[in-house]
């Protein structure tokens, strides 16, 4: 973006616009309607930028390890399944200590895998989530059982699981589910290990078999020839399977035995260490409250919640960067039993973040909404957006046609999500939330004041927009066309008026 007061930005734009319109080596015959039309959208971010100077904070102290899934990985317990776009328990604790919040009842909207949940729970929060994926609910579902009910004596099962290795010679294989996307996912030796593990797994009581099932859903990208990446599963080459020009190679393959014996020792370690309490989502039986999840969209649970209820808001939407989360975590999900239709509807029923998301007829799920759309439709730094990316459609400039649609619904649905927030808020309560912009086809999108305007306009104050030190870059294909330019991820500090 150009900088505040930065007298080269005409320069700039007109350079990122010279870039735009030779994209894919075609030269548009009307330069100039493409110039004006991404100036536009420049001069919209540079005086946007200027109204929230004083909003836009910098804070050193948090890291880009802090607001990932990075520093989880010392944790106990939070470390067991790697979930790239989660934060981190220390983000969740450090920002619920810096907004006061320490009783009442947390609500995610967008619960992942539960950190902030189980942080929460763990500081005498009650929380409730919601989340759309099978995966992220049965991890907390697990994780839920084994606070509660897991006892010393199961422990005790699962460490001589590591010890013996029970289905190195158990005769009967359950089958390996597989989606069109999965199909061919692991090794022979793998799958057929996999199908003995599941299968002698039935024979331990319930608790034992959840946290089994859930080891095995921690280790199933490192067993598999596949590694996720955002938009998609990237293919090793010694899969077999084609996926561009470039031999992809994602290194060590673990074998199915020492995956799962490594990461069942990881779980009987921290359940049996007695320094855990600190880092275990519960510290102490008389101080954890209860945590309550909700399963499916936030787009239909959010609505029947009641009003002025909750404390505290904390959650990260999906980013406005095309990661289907479907993709990503297809493994996950094959395992579980989704199937395709299933597959298909979780796509869509998610918000619209990925370029195969149909529009949703947004008024028809909840006439209520006609507020947050028509504060959507007046947006003017989201409308010259738009309108800049369904020139450069028309025009072909595109590298996918869908890119404007979901764009548009992203936005358009987050309107709706943050008047129901604001609704189920009690007064004066924070919404704090994580996220990142994004820039297409050379235009920055910034999306922490986009919907920080439509908050301000839906029952919000808005109070900071707290800025990481270091910035994330373009996508590589980005950067070939339009060269690197650091985009903003940051905390939204709102609080209900």
């Amino acid at each position: 973006m150009v900088k505040k007061g930065d007298s080269s930005g005409g320069t700039e734009i007109h350079r990122a616009a010279e870039k735009a319109i030779s994209y894919q080596g075609e030269v548009v015959p009307e330069p100039d309607r493409d110039y004006r039309l991404l100036e536009e959208v420049y001069k919209f971010n540079a005086e946007y930028e200027r109204r929230y100077k004083d909003k836009l904070l910098l804070q050193p102290s948090l890291n880009r390890s802090l607001v990932s899934f990075q520093a989880n990985k010392s944790r106990a317990v939070y470390r067991w399944f790697k979930y790239k776009e989660a934060f981190s328990a220390g983000l969740v604790e450090l920002l619920l200590d810096r907004e006061g919040v320490s009783s009442g009842v947390l609500l995610d909207p967008f619960a992942g895998i539960g950190t902030a949940l189980f942080v929460a729970s763990a500081l005498g929060i009650k929380a409730e989530g919601i989340e759309l994926l099978p995966i992220g609910q049965r991890v907390i579902t697990i994780k839920q059982l084994i606070d509660r009910d897991i006892t010393p004596d199961d422990i005790e099962i699962l460490a001589r699981w590591v010890e013996i290795r029970p289905w190195k010679d158990f005769p009967r294989l359950c089958p390996i589910s597989e989606l069109r996307i999965t199909k061919g996912a692991y090794p022979a030796e793998t799958v057929e290990a996999m199908g003995r593990f599941l299968g002698v797994l039935g024979q331990e009581n319930e608790r034992v078999q959840a946290a089994l099932l859930f080891a095995l859903l921690c280790v199933l990208e490192i067993i598999s020839y596949t590694r996720k990446d955002g938009q998609y599963l990237r293919w090793d080459y010694r899969s077999g399977r084609r996926q561009g020009n470039k031999k992809f190679d994602k290194g060590e393959i673990l074998p199915f035995d020492k995956a799962i014996c490594r990461k069942l020792g990881e779980i009987v370690t921290d359940l049996k260490t007695a320094e855990i309490p600190p880092d275990l989502f519960t510290p102490a039986p008389a101080q954890a409250e209860d945590i309550a999840l909700h399963s499916g969209s936030c787009l239909k649970i959010l609505p029947k919640l009641p009003s002025d209820t909750y404390d505290c808001i904390m959650t990260s939407p999906p980013y406005c960067n095309r990661y289907d989360y479907t993709r990503t975590y297809a493994l996950e999900l094959a395992l579980l039993g989704v199937d395709e239709a299933g597959l298909g509807q979780l796509r869509q029923d998610m918000l619209s973040c990925t370029v195969e998301n149909r529009a949703k007829n947004l008024l028809e799920m909840n006439p209520r909404w006609k507020r947050a759309i028509a504060v959507a439709d007046r947006q003017d730094l989201l409308q010259e957006t738009l309108a800049y990316l369904e020139n450069q459609r028309q025009m072909g400039l595109l590298n996918n046609n869908g890119i404007p649609r979901m764009v548009r619904g992203y936005f358009y649905e987050m309107a709706c999500v943050i008047v129901e927030c604001a609704r189920v808020l009690k007064r004066n309560a924070p919404l704090i939330m994580v996220n990142d912009n994004v820039r297409y086809a050379g235009a920055g999108v910034s999306v922490d004041i986009i919907l920080s305007e439509i908050a301000g306009k839906l029952g919000f104050k808005i109070e900071n927009i707290l800025v990481l030190p270091n910035g994330k870059g373009n996508s590589s294909q980005q950067m070939g066309v339009h060269g690197r330019e650091v985009l903003r991820k940051c905390v939204y500090i709102w609080r209900k008026r």
